[in-house]
């Protein structure tokens, strides 16, 4: 039986030219010199000032809050349908998340959700762009600086996309990228943390060395830090990467459109486009009617038996094991509605980058049977 994988990358001779030099090469004087260039290159790309590479975007996120200076008693609001490496750092440094809900057409942060949760103790917002999607990111920055809280952009999954021209990622004081093995860009694991600030920056590059100042060569800790650095193999994959991110974007946004033109008439709904919004699609999602009496779960064993690997559309943070019995995911359910009622229904399609046209055909026709 064929299989169709929901994720995966699209390597070719230029990333493992780049892997090969670094091996032979990325050793001594040189060690740092990959992950420069790739930090140069992400920076330039994204349209930051600064860019630190990091061991994964769940690093980067808590490096972003620890740097911010976050602690017990303090409250970070976070959306209610994102994976749980989002809201994690939050408990990392004792804050607490509060869970909101979600667009019903973006699946991302709903502004007035996150306005309506701000309370004196609210120091931050992670913004998370979802499948590839952006919210409405004038209204989330205006809504901020309005009360004074800290704008994280959790760009893990949505490199390639834009809001109003600008890239994902380039929003808020401080963003993050995730380069794992699934992404859109990978590292295999990797991730980046970009801003524009210089103080915050440094102050980030201190936390993720140990706590050592950078000019420091003689191991005398200034404080306790972490350790939060990308190999040179790894910044060589990715700078490789980068310099075809077009195409990889191109080729995301091709297995889409595949999808939307083969589902098309069906009792579903994929991945929105906003006017504003150009989305890199990095996971082919559709939301099921409820009318079809189907979950994803049960949908998803049937496309598995067929070959078809899907994975579920994230849970709500709040009703997940890590978060149910707290205090901010009490009443959850009443308080996200459409995060409750979009979760139940939705799946990633295979989205991985080396799938061609015939293959995205063969899946819609499975899909199709799979309804009917």
């Amino acid at each position: 039986m064929k299989n169709y994988p929901v994720a995966g990358p699209w390597i070719t001779n230029k990333e493992i030219q780049y892997a090969a030099d670094a091996a032979a090469n990325g050793w001594y004087e040189t060690a740092g010199n990959y992950p420069a260039r790739f930090e140069q290159a992400m920076a330039e790309r994204i349209g930051r000032k600064y860019a630190i590479s990091l061991p994964s975007c769940t690093s980067g996120l808590h490096l972003s809050l620890a740097a911010l200076g976050l602690s017990e008693g303090d409250e970070v609001i976070v959306p209610e349908l994102t994976w749980i490496a989002s809201s994690a750092p939050i408990s990392y440094v004792k804050a607490t998340p509060i869970f909101v809900d979600c667009d019903p057409l973006t699946w991302c942060m709903d502004t007035k959700a996150f306005e309506k949760a701000i309370t004196p103790k609210t120091k931050a917002v992670i913004v998370v762009d979802l499948y590839g999607s952006m919210p409405d990111m004038d209204a989330i920055l205006e809504i901020a600086n309005r009360h004074n809280i800290a704008v994280v952009e959790d760009s893990a999954e949505a490199i390639g996309s834009t809001y109003k021209g600008k890239a994902a990622g380039s929003f808020g004081l401080v963003s993050t990228f995730s380069f794992h093995g699934s992404k859109t860009l990978t590292t295999g694991e990797g991730g980046m943390l970009l801003t524009d600030d210089q103080d915050f920056y440094e102050r980030c590059m201190v936390l993720r060395d140990h706590g050592r100042a950078s000019t420091d060569v003689s191991f005398f800790n200034q404080e306790v830090g972490y350790k939060y650095k990308m190999s040179a193999l790894q910044a060589a994959l990715g700078l490789a990467q980068t310099e075809r991110l077009d195409d990889l974007v191109a080729r995301k946004r091709e297995i889409f459109s595949l999808y939307e033109e083969g589902l098309k008439d069906l009792p579903l709904t994929l991945n929105a486009e906003p006017k504003n919004v150009r989305n890199s699609y990095w996971m082919s999602t559709v939301v099921l009617s409820p009318d079809l009496e189907i979950d994803k779960t049960t949908f998803a064993q049937k496309l598995a038996k067929k070959g078809v690997q899907t994975r579920p559309f994230f849970h709500p943070l709040s009703s997940i094991p890590a978060y149910s019995k707290t205090e901010s995911a009490k009443n959850a359910t009443k308080r996200n509605p459409i995060a409750y009622k979009v979760s139940p229904y939705g799946l990633n399609l295979p989205s991985a980058l080396k799938l061609e046209k015939q293959d995205i055909k063969e899946i819609v026709e499975i899909i199709r049977q799979t309804i009917s």
